[in-house]
């Protein structure tokens, strides 16, 4: 799964000689609870599904015959999980007849007595006939999985127009048995078939190939999908509506693009690189795409970023793009992460949630190595080093959860930084201790080895154990059995023909002392001299005879610390690291000290030289170090950020040059701003409608004006700033429609503006009606689980700000003034419940 929100990344460390060989995580020091992989008392062996839907009600109305057989032990009860249906029947299914057997049911859980004791060489089929009603279940998700109620019935009533009308499943983590009765474990592996009678006009996608197709006498069709490989039940998906597909291949194997049909005609620039991922993966893992085809679907609403249905993935509509979306981003990061699940998570998949990491970092890894393969190393470190970068960013003094987490308040709490980003790196520094070719190799035994089954790290750490031949215990209690990273405090020094290198490690006591075994380069006099050091204590020193003082130590050279460095490295040290130790962190960081540093001739230099960077991301870096209210400055850089603004090749280096020349003030620089406006980018436009906004506000009437709709659509937090300063009613039906129609991103872009544009406008029937629609918008998308208590201050700020001016007016002016900062009042008390 790819979450709505871009979780934090990664760092990582090697180790080789820890001696605490502890070989399972220790109880944590809270009243969480050890979670247990789930008992296996009877084993699914096959899935058969027959369903149709009410639209009307937002049922399913549905038939499952179950396989099953006893794990080891004789049983004579079997237990499913079946959240909030109506169980008509439940029976045995015999050779002539079906036998009814008695059964229980919490809502919950459905407790059925079979007929007989079973022993672990007979299997058994149960059918059950039920209706599923997803709509009543009292359900709650989390921040990477925002629902869970299973089944979801998009605009079924076509009451929204222009929004299609979708069906779509979500099972992890456990929300499969909330549309058909199942072991709703991701321990349990089943193959399946599904039955779905639908109205022919649509079109259905499941795991596996569609095997038949059949028309009924009242304008439906009934679709099976059958998938023959077993998987795991959280992985089961359906998908209905009126897509349109665009049909690809790999070997072969059909690769297919289910789309809504205003994208139809982008699908190869959507999802075209697929194939060669495909190859990619099957390549370097040794195990052909192991699935009969593989399937794409967008839906509306959906509840997370993406999810690895097994051969048939379902992405949120942020993945739809038309060319001149993708002209500013793209989603290549998205579906290589799915599509490296259909291997970790699909083929093998993790035997418990405590062990997610087993699919999330494997499949957070398989974007990075991708985007290596795809567009070079540099953007391979980038990769790497955003998802340590966000990592860090969620933890404090060097704390952090446990990877291999068997303690956790809930199971949603696993898919987290942790799981994601932290476990990818920490796989990056592993291949990077192994080598490329034994990482592999192990990677390819450990599939084998547990193909269609289920994986822990231990199983992993075997495997590569077993290719490599070396003890790789202490590297997993390190950093999959104990929690958080190394700080790790530097100095460097020259004394006595020595190079000098202080390290004390300073994350917090609570968090282990880490066993770092790091490459360390110097460099001197014109050479580059290598060296490996072993942090392995709380405070060391390690000294280098060289012949003359170095221009610049890089510890950690290979950039593979899953931790942080702070040292005391000169400016000097930096100006040489770009040009000489050019990583894609180490020209980060010189680039990040030049801004600091901006007043310096020699930080300028050095950021003029990063505006020609090969890296786009860097080149934007830089551009943020130059102040052009500085005549000095301009003259030297001028006309390098205005042609970066209208000639670079990448939009967000475009942007940021306008950005940049907009805070100057100077209103010679219109014209380049005009510019943007003609162009394609909808970023590049979005920041010259605020450079406008910035440089010359009297300007913008016309020229908003004169934007298309398409345009206009696809900038609207600039409008909406823009229309904040104005505060004029008109504008007011562009924020509601957003509050009451958008989606989480959407009104995420303008609901600050919006409360911003309420404060500026003087109508109390707009605040009323405003505020409410910020209130309601927030809780209808769940934005309010994240920034509800920030908002409340906002709104007990502009009731302070409307009082206050209230002091200074009469009559109606002043009687209005009150009745706004009640509705902001109002408004702040409902979003406080």
């Amino acid at each position: 799964m790819n979450k709505i929100f871009t979780t934090g990344l990664i760092g990582l460390a090697l180790l080789c000689g820890l001696t605490s060989l502890h070989a399972q995580q220790e109880a944590p020091k809270t009243n969480q609870v050890y979670r247990a992989t789930p008992t296996k008392i009877n084993d699914l062996v096959h899935t058969k599904l027959d369903v149709s839907f009410d639209y009307a009600k937002r049922y399913l109305y549905g038939k499952a015959w179950l396989t099953l057989t006893p794990h080891f032990y004789p049983t004579d009860t079997l237990t499913l999980d079946a959240k909030g249906m109506d169980i008509k029947s439940v029976a045995l299914v015999g050779a002539k007849a079906n036998t009814p057997l008695k059964y229980t049911y919490d809502n919950e859980q459905l407790f059925v007595q079979l007929n007989k004791k079973y022993t672990r060489n007979e299997k058994y089929t149960i059918y059950i006939a039920y209706t599923a009603k997803p709509d009543e279940l009292k359900v709650k998700g989390s921040a990477a999985i925002t629902d869970a109620k299973g089944l979801y019935f998009i605009n079924p009533d076509g009451a929204i127009k222009d929004k299609p009308i979708e069906i779509w499943t979500q099972g992890e983590t456990e929300a499969s048995s909330a549309w058909f009765p199942t072991i709703d474990k991701p321990n349990q592996k089943t193959t399946a078939e599904i039955a779905m009678t639908v109205q022919s006009k649509y079109t259905t996608l499941s795991n596996g190939k569609l095997v038949s197709q059949k028309a009924n006498a009242n304008g439906t069709r009934t679709d099976v999908w059958k998938m023959d490989q077993p998987h795991s039940p959280y992985l089961f998906m359906m998908a209905v509506g009126p897509f349109q597909v665009y049909k690809d291949t790999w070997k072969g194997k059909e690769v297919s693009y289910y789309l809504e049909p205003k994208y139809a005609p982008y699908a190869k620039q959507i999802f075209g690189k697929t194939p060669e991922m495909m190859t990619f993966y099957s390549n370097i893992l040794g195990i052909d795409y192991p699935w009969v085809k593989y399937a794409q679907v967008v839906a509306r609403d959906y509840v997370s970023g993406a999810m690895e249905n097994t051969s048939a993935t379902l992405h949120g509509e942020h993945v739809q793009k038309t060319p001149r979306e993708l002209i500013d981003a793209n989603e290549q990061g998205t579906i290589a992460h799915e599509l490296f699940h259909q291997w970790f998570g699909d083929y093998v998949t993790a035997e418990s949630w405590s062990n997610l990491t087993m699919n999330e970092s494997f499949a957070t890894f398989g974007e990075v190595v991708w985007h290596g393969h795809d567009e070079g190393k540099d953007a391979e470190d980038e990769s790497r080093y955003g998802k340590l970068t966000s990592y860090l960013s969620s933890t404090k003094n060097g704390e952090s959860p446990v990877l291999a987490r068997f303690y956790y308040n809930d199971k949603e709490d696993m898919f987290d930084n942790v799981s994601y980003a932290k476990g990818s790196i920490i796989l990056y520094a592993l291949k990077n201790l192994l080598g490329d070719d034994a990482f592999y190799k192990g990677l390819n035994l450990y599939l084998r080895t547990n193909a269609y089954k289920n994986g822990e790290p231990h199983q992993l750490r075997l495997a590569l154990e077993e290719v490599s031949g070396r003890d790789l215990l202490p590297y997993f209690n390190q950093w999959y059995y104990a929690g958080g990273h190394p700080i790790l405090d530097v100095r460097y020094d020259y004394k006595n023909g020595n190079a000098v290198i202080d390290v004390k490690q300073t994350q917090s006591p609570d968090v282990q002392t880490f066993t770092l075994p790091l490459k360390v380069d110097l460099y001197v006099g014109g050479q580059k001299i290598s060296k490996e050091i072993t942090i392995n204590s709380r405070e060391q020193s390690f000294s280098f005879p060289v012949s003359a003082k170095p221009d610049l130590i890089d510890l950690d050279a290979d950039k593979i610390l899953v931790g942080q460095i702070k040292d005391n490295k000169t400016f000097d040290n930096y100006i040489f690291q770009y040009s000489y130790a050019p990583s894609y962190a180490n020209r980060l960081k010189a680039i990040e000290q030049a801004v600091i540093n901006n007043k310096e001739q020699a930080a300028q230099q050095l950021l003029l030289k990063a505006l020609d960077d090969k890296n786009a991301t860097l080149r934007a870096a830089a551009l943020k170090g130059f102040n052009l209210k500085d005549d000095q400055i301009k003259a030297m850089a001028g006309e390098k950020i205005v042609a970066l603004a209208k000639n670079d090749k990448n939009s967000n280096v475009r942007s940021t040059a306008i950005a940049r020349l907009a805070m100057s003030g100077d209103k010679a620089y219109i014209p380049v701003f005009q510019n943007g406006l003609k162009e394609q980018s909808y970023k590049v436009i979005g920041t010259a409608l605020q450079a406008m906004n910035m440089v010359e506000p009297t300007a913008l009437g016309p020229i908003v004006a004169g934007l298309d709709q398409d345009t206009k659509d696809h900038v609207p937090s600039q409008l909406a700033q823009i229309y904040a300063s104005l505060g004029d009613d008109s504008f007011h039906q562009f924020y509601l429609n957003i509050a009451n129609t958008g989606n989480i991103n959407a009104l995420a872009g303008v609901v600050m503006a919006y409360s911003n544009y309420l404060v500026k406008n003087k109508n109390p029937k707009i605040t009323q009606q405003g505020a409410q629609a910020i209130v309601n918008g927030m809780n209808r998308t769940k934005l309010a689980q994240y920034y509800g208590k920030q908002f409340v201050q906002v709104f007990t700020t502009a009731e302070q700000t409307k009082i206050k001016e209230a002091e200074n007016a009469s009559g109606d002016a002043k009687d209005n003034l009150l009745m706004q900062a009640a509705y902001f009042k109002a408004a702040a008390a409902e979003l406080n419940k």
